[in-house]
């Protein structure tokens, strides 16, 4: 936006010179002639005068010396300004077209510019304001982006295979051998703290199912267990990690007390038609094999395309030009400490308990670079669309409202206008991104780099 300035037709009117400022910002330079300030300042006195109540005074009755005694100077001086400063932006936004989404501020502040508002006289003021940002791409074609790489692996139907019969396999008594990896252990136990023998807060069991697996306890347990014969007893080191829940317990060396009481292990089902039939809606075990083949490759291919989608998505970033508002971003910020406290109650946690209002600030600084990164995408894409003319297509947006309508249940209660706006975000979005992989170049990450990104 250019600096312009608007000469008032009225006497009455005001002036106002605009001009752009840092972090998509505007000020306004308002300047109000005194006859404006007059009219504000005697219309404070009249609002006032009604809402003041004096014994022997009918209500808006009060003179006004006495009314000006009561009151003080200072708050009619200060009532008409603050409307004088709401009528002058209004004013304002209707002189100048500006895409305004904040509140404006005064860049004085407010007790500076009541200092030297005098009723009657001329007042200029500069209201600063966030507005709309105006992204623009440097580049929209002959994109280059990295993607992560992502396959079909074989090997996983036979894992999945593998965890079905898992499930179903029958728990049998050991006889004739001791505990081994893999099987079912019943303890009792009793842990302290061996730095302190403190006994360890829930650190003690009758008769617990322990199943003899790495990672299922804390480290040392399960392979002390390992190798004890039903009824035997021994003491055990451990030692709880650095990244342990508890506090108190985190990186402390500790000690058990066990007694293995019984031992099971699990008796596998035979990979047979039989284990198909069981394990899903399948007749035979090629047919659940074919099945888990397919929604194997097609969450592949899902999973490849949304790290093509994310590769495209970083490189049009990067060509975006763009200052963020504080406004949005604070938005933004919200949006994600809301989701978060919707997952949490959706684990029927008492989210009003657990967010303090330490934890809400805590939450919104660590959510910034978050909020500002899905604001810089969102933004990209508008900029897209714009440089580029991608629109969805009314029968399109139709259609898909229509399907999406018969999935929904409870419909009385969702805004008919809300599931449009959703449907048509989602589709331009869908749109957008498969002609950014039609007119980018995508390679695959190295493997090296790719398991760097994978452990970050």
């Amino acid at each position: 936006m250019s600096p312009a300035t608007t000469s008032a037709q009225s006497p009455q009117a005001v002036q106002v010179k605009t001009s752009p400022q840092p972090g998509s910002r505007v000020a306004l330079e308002v300047a109000i002639p005194g006859s404006r300030s007059q009219a504000c300042y005697e219309a404070a006195v009249e609002k006032l005068s009604r809402s003041i109540k004096l014994p022997g005074f009918r209500k808006g009755k009060v003179p006004r010396p006495v009314l000006m005694q009561q009151i003080g100077a200072l708050r009619i001086r200060a009532t008409a300004l603050e409307d004088l400063v709401d009528v002058a932006f209004r004013e304002a936004l209707e002189i100048e077209t500006v895409a305004a989404i904040s509140r404006p501020e005064l860049s004085e502040g407010f007790e500076v510019v009541l200092e030297r508002f005098q009723p009657g006289s001329d007042l200029t003021i500069t209201l600063e304001l966030d507005v709309e940002p105006s992204p623009s791409l440097k580049q929209t074609k002959g994109l280059q982006a990295e993607a992560e790489p992502v396959s079909f692996d074989p090997a996983r139907v036979d894992e999945l295979i593998e965890q079905s019969r898992k499930q179903l396999a029958a728990l049998v008594p050991v006889e004739g051998r001791t505990a081994a990896e893999g099987d079912m252990a019943v303890l009792s136990f009793s842990g302290v703290y061996a730095d302190s023998d403190e006994p360890i807060s829930g650190g003690s069991g009758d008769a617990m199912e322990v199943e003899l697996e790495e990672g299922r306890m804390i480290p040392g347990f399960v392979e002390g267990v390992i190798g004890m014969a039903v009824e035997e007893s021994r003491t055990i080191d451990c030692q709880f990690p650095e990244s342990y829940p508890q506090e108190d317990a985190a990186g402390r060396p500790a000690r058990f007390e066990i007694t293995l009481k019984s031992l099971k292990t699990r008796e596998l089902p035979a990979l047979d038609d039989a284990f198909a039939q069981q394990a899903s809606d399948k007749q035979t075990l090629a047919e659940l094999r074919e099945e888990l083949e397919t929604r194997l490759k097609d969450d592949a291919e899902r999973r490849g395309k949304a790290a093509r989608h994310d590769a495209l998505l970083e490189a049009l970033v990067a060509q975006l030009e763009v200052e963020l508002p504080e406004t949005l971003i604070q938005q933004e910020v919200r949006n994600l400490v809301e989701q978060t406290a919707g997952q949490i109650a959706q684990q029927g946690m008492d989210v009003k308990k657990l967010f303090t209002p330490d934890l809400v600030r805590s939450l919104m600084d660590t959510s910034r670079p978050e909020a500002e990164q899905r604001l810089r995408r969102n933004l990209a894409l508008q900029a897209l669309a714009k440089a580029e003319a991608i629109e969805v297509a009314a029968a399109d947006l139709e259609a898909k409202i229509t399907e999406v309508s018969r999935g929904l249940s409870q419909q009385g209660t969702i805004d008919p206008q809300r599931v449009r706006q959703v449907v048509a975000d989602d589709l331009l979005q869908e749109k957008l991104l498969d002609w950014l992989e039609a007119n980018s170049t995508i390679t695959e990450k190295a493997a090296a780099d790719a398991a760097e990104g994978a452990q970050a």
